[in-house]
């Protein structure tokens, strides 16, 4: 029996996890500081991702509670919003196409990786396709636990795959000078106290009818529809203030980071090879698809490649912000294969996985 009150150990835990809290927005602040400084593109959502997920490596007790992580994503999405003009949208004809062909790339992704865990790596059918499977890593998380799959590879496998992304696509398009050298034009004016009053009011309103709707990644999603309605009806103006908008790109750097604090170093370090190797072998069809869609329509090249990446749709749509690429196009594109993964990943492990009786041997 524990000499310690249950309400001095509650208090203990509280003030662990608001230092372990403030620690991580120091370091993801300073990460994000120094990647700017060295003038390197997505600078802020990197560096914090890169300082973050360092930290929880060394075991430093980094945590982004819910609360912060939505406020994060509800700033984001405000900000996507505030993109929204005619020019963006000119391209929507072109997105069935696109966006079947992001179905048919998933699809072979997500068979062409499995296919590499269990050749080279020794790996189980179920466990590799649910690692294989592109985005959507709640829901990869808990059919890997239903279907007894090993949930510590695949996370490992997922993690690996949403880092390398967020790190190395900034480098990339800046390196190669794909991405657009002209910024967006995210709104100049700064909204009013009223008017931002209404676009939180708004956002948090959308954000919870999505949320009570079941749909994926309701907050960001939310706020961002909130604010294009209210500044493509012009009923709005101003935008974010600069700060605002930099805060949630750290916040957004450092939730990624955090991931690495629910995975030892031990389990990281035996499952490196195969998330490498699955991730090239993902990025390489990704690629193939992305050269049909550049060659037959005229989809920016940039977009098509933030909008293909099997990452995650907040680290995505945050890299798109930064890099000055469409945000509907990447949206709309990384929703749809949320949808799909979630649809179709249950009945590919169901007739290509192991059936649950061997699991539970």
């Amino acid at each position: 029996m524990s000499l310690i009150p249950a309400s001095m150990s509650s208090a203990v835990a509280d003030r662990a996890k608001i230092l372990g809290t403030l620690e991580t927005l120091v370091i993801g602040a300073g990460g994000g500081l120094l990647f700017l400084w060295l003038n390197l593109p997505g600078g802020l959502i990197s560096g914090a991702m890169v300082a973050v997920g360092i930290a929880a490596l060394a075991g430093r007790p980094v945590t982004m509670p819910p609360v912060l992580t939505q406020t994060v994503l509800v700033l984001l999405g405000i900000t996507l919003g505030s993109l929204v003009s005619r020019q963006l949208i000119q391209h929507m004809s072109a997105y069935p196409l696109t966006i079947g062909l992001l179905a048919l790339a998933t699809f072979c992704s997500t068979f062409g990786s499995s296919f590499y865990l269990q050749r080279m790596h020794g790996w189980d059918q179920t466990s590799a396709f649910l690692a294989g499977s592109p985005g959507a890593l709640s829901q990869i998380t808990i059919l890997a636990a239903e279907k007894g799959a090993d949930v510590a590879a695949i996370a490992v496998v997922q993690t690996m795959r949403v880092i390398i992304l967020t790190a190395a696509l900034p480098l990339l398009l800046a390196f190669t000078g794909i991405a657009p050298s002209a910024p967006a034009e995210v709104a100049s004016l700064i909204a009013s106290p009223l008017e931002l009053a209404v676009l939180a009011a708004a956002a948090i309103a959308v954000a919870l009818l999505l949320r009570l709707a079941k749909f994926p990644a309701s907050w960001m999603f939310g706020a961002m529809i909130a604010s294009a309605v209210l500044h493509g009806t012009d009923l709005i103006e101003g935008g974010l203030p600069p700060w605002m908008r930099n805060v949630a790109l750290v916040g957004i750097g450092a939730v990624i980071g955090t991931r690495f604090s629910r995975i030892s170093k031990s389990t990281l370090v035996s499952h490196i090879n195969a998330g490498l190797g699955s991730f090239a072998v993902a990025i390489a069809i990704s690629a193939i698809f992305v050269t049909v869609i550049v060659l037959s329509t005229h989809v920016r090249f940039a977009d098509v490649v933030v909008a293909f990446a099997p990452g995650a749709m907040d680290a995505m749509l945050a890299l798109a912000l930064t890099l000055h690429i469409d945000p509907i196009f990447v949206g709309a594109h990384h929703l749809s294969r949320f949808v799909f993964v979630s649809i179709t990943t249950p009945g590919i492990v169901h007739l290509f996985g192991r059936p649950q009786e061997d699991v539970d041997d």
